[in-house]
């Protein structure tokens, strides 16, 4: 085991919250591997980075010599999680947990170490309880305190419907920690409430109650928005290299930082520390910096060659305003009639919308096959094929095919 100080820095390293920091010295103390855990519901195929927020924590704990627990939360999957949500979340099929969860295993390793890495599902668990189990670990916890969650307060204050199965989500979240005697959980800051009734479920079996530490839910591209799919400004774990980049590059010089400290395993906080002091001092360009981290996230989801041939393939793409790269190539659906810019560019992922497109016009920062295109009329018919550009560092190549 490594020295504790130590240990504690790379643990609270971006870290929101940590409770309790001193429970946690003292189970560090004990000189043994701690069991650290972290719940992934399989909603959605791919993982992106967002997700790699906890893993990468995860993989510090390993590092330090700690045993991780992927749980995937096959039960939790079909309740539906209401964290952040305004009404009630349809539950996933059990064809559709099975099908997400087998991806999710598949791309986890490639951050976390196979050795000190136990997949669990919490079926395992759940899938053996009776009515009346399930009933009594409902009467654990009362109607008031599930209140005390600020999306079920908002929700019950606005009169929208709450379904007596949410609150079974915290309680089931809980108990995952029960079952695996957890020493530490890991969860996003929307998570405290569900990590903190695993502490008190933990208690009232007997068991030491576990150390909660929460992760600041990461920015997305775009700088504003959490990371999501359903925005499209995420990254995934699965995505090209080259996409890896190419994304990495389009965030802007502030949120480089914050996704160093929080995705970065080849680089200490005091190398972070060194860097932005490199960039503020004019030393080090922050371009140069971004691609960095670039190559590192891309390296780690496929290897060193596959990352620097997609770093070189960027610095060819933006420096020398090369049209041979080999971006990935998207085929995009046209109507007999045409599809216009602001759709195109939206279609394929370089702008959020119509307007943030009409914005770029006026900037002259939108060209297709390197030519600055002004006229938002302009209609684009099928057949045809495009490299797309928004600014120095924003690309797609696109093919259009009748729709």
């Amino acid at each position: 085991m490594t020295d504790i100080d130590h240990a504690l820095g790379q643990i609270s390293r971006g870290a929101d919250e940590l409770i309790k920091r001193e429970e946690l010295e003292a189970r560090l103390r004990l000189g043994r591997p701690l069991r650290i855990k972290a719940g992934f519901d399989p909603t959605a195929p791919d993982l992106h980075l967002g997700h790699v927020v906890l893993l990468t924590k995860m993989r510090q704990f390993q590092d330090l010599g700690h045993e991780v627990v992927f749980l995937i939360g096959d039960f939790t999957g079909m309740i539906g999680d209401p964290t952040g949500k305004n009404a009630t979340r349809k539950p996933l099929s059990r064809e559709e947990v099975e099908a997400n969860a087998r991806t999710y295993a598949e791309q986890v390793f490639r951050v976390l170490d196979p050795g000190r890495t136990e997949i669990r599902f919490n079926s395992e668990w759940f899938g053996a309880m009776g009515a009346a189990d399930l009933v009594r670990l409902a009467a654990r916890h009362t109607v008031a305190r599930m209140l005390e969650r600020d999306d079920f307060a908002r929700r019950y204050a606005a009169q929208q419907p709450i379904a007596i199965h949410e609150f079974l989500y915290p309680l089931v979240q809980g108990y995952d920690s029960v079952a695996l005697r957890c020493d530490v959980e890991l969860g996003g800051t929307d998570q405290k409430f569900n990590l903190l009734m695993g502490r008190a479920l933990q208690q009232e079996h007997g068991q030491a109650p576990q150390i909660v530490l929460t992760m600041p839910l990461l920015e997305g591209i775009d700088g504003v928005q959490k990371m999501s799919k359903s925005l499209g400004n995420y990254i995934g774990v699965a995505e090209p290299a080259i996409d890896i980049v190419n994304k990495t590059m389009q965030v802007s010089d502030t949120l480089m930082w914050r996704w160093y400290e929080l995705l970065s395993l080849e680089r200490t906080a005091a190398d972070i520390a060194s860097m932005r002091a490199e960039v503020d001092a004019g030393a080090l360009h922050p371009r140069d910096a971004k691609l960095a981290l670039a190559r590192e996230l891309a390296a780690r989801f496929h290897g060193a060659a596959e990352a620097e041939h997609a770093a070189t393939q960027w610095t060819a793409l933006v420096r020398e305003q090369r049209a041979d790269v080999d971006l990935p190539l998207q085929e995009l659906g046209v109507t007999a009639e045409g599809m216009r810019l602001a759709p195109l560019f939206v279609a394929a992922g370089l702008a959020g919308s119509n307007s943030e497109l009409a914005r770029k016009l006026k900037e002259r920062a939108v060209r297709i096959d390197g030519e600055v295109v002004e006229d938002r009329e302009r209609v684009f018919a099928a057949g045809g094929e495009h490299l797309l550009q928004i600014g120095k560092r924003s690309f797609a190549r696109v093919r259009l095919v009748p729709a």
